[in-house]
């Protein structure tokens, strides 16, 4: 099966760091595989002051990736969410649901331990081609 790596260009990388170990997506056949996204502001690498701000980041960041593999939020399939604070859960549904104009992905939400550089999230998806 044919794979098409995706990289999203112009990522600001921490200081030592030569390149991200990871593609931001892997599309096999119809399927696209989503490497975990954060919602950070692209100057500071930190996230959002604001939930709900980390929440539209992060969302439109995955709108990105899938844009660059010519697929849409409508497209996806299966979304994992991880969240340090499962409190956050109503405010990035707000968000997250502004993101799909018909039927809804399988999803999970998942209570976990702290993220990288302090996110409030960090979202992982499957996406197929219609």
């Amino acid at each position: 099966m044919e794979r098409t790596h995706i990289d999203i260009p112009g990522k600001t990388l921490p200081p030592g760091m030569a390149r991200w170990p990871f593609s931001d997506a892997v599309r096999a056949g119809d399927t696209l595989y989503l490497s975990g996204r954060l919602g950070l502001d692209p100057v500071t690498r930190r996230p959002p002051a604001d939930v709900s701000d980390e929440a539209r980041t992060l969302m439109d960041d995955v709108r990105r990736v899938l844009t660059a593999a010519e697929m849409t939020t409508d497209d996806l399939v299966m979304v994992t969410i991880f969240a340090p604070d499962v409190a956050n859960f109503a405010a990035f549904n707000a968000v997250y649901l502004e993101y799909f104009s018909g039927p809804l992905p399988a999803r999970a939400f998942i209570g976990s331990g702290p993220l990288l550089f302090g996110a409030r999230f960090e979202l992982t998806a499957i996406a197929i081609a219609r």
